[in-house]
């Protein structure tokens, strides 16, 4: 028997740690001169792609400059599944500046580029052993400890954020009997298969100008777009009573996040010593202010002889908003003659301060005469972000020789540490509607971040042709569900699954055509 529910909805909806941290999160991206430098740009400037960081780099122009890019994305001992292949082509960066000379040693300058911040592309595939833990024991535990009270009906339903759409699912299909006794079972092992497509774009348009071509001071309002789609598959191996196979249960799970939302990037480049080229950038990014809808399709498939039913299916859309952190940057640079550019760039964001919120309602604005949504923040989901995540740091350096008049040779690496703490977990427990939304248990806490880049320019008059490839890696801890302790009866029960480590190895070879007139 198949039986389809729908959740009731709710008047309140926030999203939850880990899947804000994957959308507030940034890639090396623009380009092909940006991304061959590692990005260590913020100082130097006269690239379109600082327009998104350091907006006084557009202040650098001296002539209008109009570039397009194209790449091919990689993803190593991946195999394509789901929604994702693990080698796309990608539109990744279109772009103009107009420069306008103010003054004899000044200009007044505008810009306009679009940029893929974020590659929201994933495949991943975790197979482990399981000691007498499962995910369907999970829900049962939280249902024991009194984290929600079960209410009856045709379908089971909780009275608490806590009660999950996996919850639901497993009370409905696994966990009650016909005599509506409730049993929990234990699985031998488990297979995860995840797939994830889709991008966070920026549109940005920027002024920008310099005084006495010592001083160049930037503004950029950004508006980004998501576009995020997932699949998953999570099938575990269940044991009788008598620790024999009976079957397994697999968890299918589609997401997909859609939404907008601005940013404002202001900085400055001076320099300090009016005979010499260097310089020092210093720039601030404000968060992005998300409206963001996410839905999801799950269905659970009971292939035991256990439980009420052989499958169940539920469905939910809500709204939300995001803000994610600020972000602080200082850069240098500096050039030798017209041989030689090096830069370095420090920044600073504190993914511990992610604020989800939840819509509280619909107001009408007579003096505007248009409708807005007010918001709160979800106290409990961020004190649960301020655990899990911290600030991060990013290093960039990078460099550029010019070989001869038209051809320049590149290099670049940058160092992200992590965004999370290395005992964070996704709490299922939480009376947040970002728990009680979710329909799926499994996180990852991934490490550090490298990325090493190298690249090639070269000049045919007014037009010019870059080549960058990146190679970029970060390790991780993938887990299934959370660890979880209950009592059960007089006796201490525990759900204990393994850490597993996985890699995530990227490959980007980007091109960039531009124009300068």
């Amino acid at each position: 028997m198949i039986a389809v529910l729908v959740l009731a909805a709710m008047p309140m909806a926030a999203q939850e740690t880990y899947e804000n941290a994957n959308i507030a999160t940034e890639d090396l991206n623009g380009t092909a001169r940006y991304v061959g430098m590692g990005g260590a740009m913020e100082a130097l400037g006269a690239d379109i792609s600082t327009i998104g960081t350091n907006p006084a780099g557009i202040g650098l122009f001296r002539h209008t400059t109009a570039s397009s890019s194209l790449s091919v994305n990689m993803l190593q001992g991946a195999d394509d599944f789901g929604v994702s292949k693990k080698t796309k082509v990608s539109f990744d960066q279109i772009g103009f500046v107009y420069a306008h000379r103010s003054g004899e040693n000044s200009f007044l300058n505008f810009a306009f580029n679009y940029h893929k911040s974020r590659n929201l592309n994933e495949l991943l595939s975790v197979n482990d052993g399981l000691n007498q833990a499962s995910q369907n024991k999970l829900s049962y535990a939280k249902g024991y400890e009194g984290l929600f009270d079960l209410d009856f009906g045709n379908t089971i339903t909780g009275n608490s954020n806590a009660f999950s759409q996996v919850d639901y699912l497993y009370y409905n299909s696994l966990l009650c009997d016909e005599n509506d006794d409730f049993y929990y079972s234990e699985a031998s092992s488990y297979q995860m298969r995840k797939s994830a497509r889709g991008h966070v774009g920026q549109y940005n348009f920027n002024i920008s100008g310099n005084i006495q071509d010592r001083v160049y001071l930037g503004l950029t309002l950004g508006i980004k777009d998501v576009n995020y789609r997932m699949y998953s598959e999570y099938t575990e191996q269940l044991l009788a009573l008598d620790n024999h196979p009976m079957g397994n249960v697999t968890l299918s799970d589609e997401r997909k996040i859609s939404g907008s939302g601005f940013d404002i990037k202001a900085g400055i480049i001076f320099r300090p010593v009016e005979t010499s080229p260097f310089r020092i950038g210093l720039y601030v990014n404000t968060p992005t202010w998300y409206d963001l809808k996410t839905s999801n399709y799950t269905f659970l498939d009971n292939r035991t002889n256990i439980g009420t039913r052989d499958g169940m299916s539920s469905e939910e859309t809500y709204e939300y908003k995001l803000y994610t952190p600020w972000k602080f940057g200082v850069s240098l640079g500096h050039t030798v003659g017209q041989e030689l550019a090096i830069g370095a760039t420090y920044e600073y964001s504190d993914y511990s301060s992610i604020d989800s919120r939840f819509n509280t309602g619909s107001h009408y604005d007579w003096y505007y005469d248009n409708y807005y949504e007010s918001s709160e923040s979800d106290d409990i989901m961020n004190n649960h972000t301020e655990s899990t995540l911290k600030g991060v740091h990013t290093l960039k350096v990078g460099a550029e020789y010019k070989l001869t008049k038209d051809l320049a040779l590149r290099l670049g690496y940058n160092y992200l540490s992590s965004a999370y703490d290395k005992n964070g977990f996704k709490d299922g427990t939480l009376d947040s509607p970002g728990s009680y939304y979710a329909s799926a248990t499994d996180y990852t806490n991934w490490k550090s971040t490298e990325r090493v880049t190298f690249g090639l320019g070269y000049n045919v008059g007014p037009l010019s042709m870059d080549l960058a490839y990146q190679y970029s890696q970060r390790n991780g801890e993938f887990s299934p569900f959370m660890s979880y302790w209950t009592a059960d009866g007089e006796n201490m029960t525990d759900n204990l699954c393994n850490i597993v480590k996985i890699e995530n190895k990227r490959h980007q070879i980007l091109f960039t055509l531009g124009y300068h007139f």
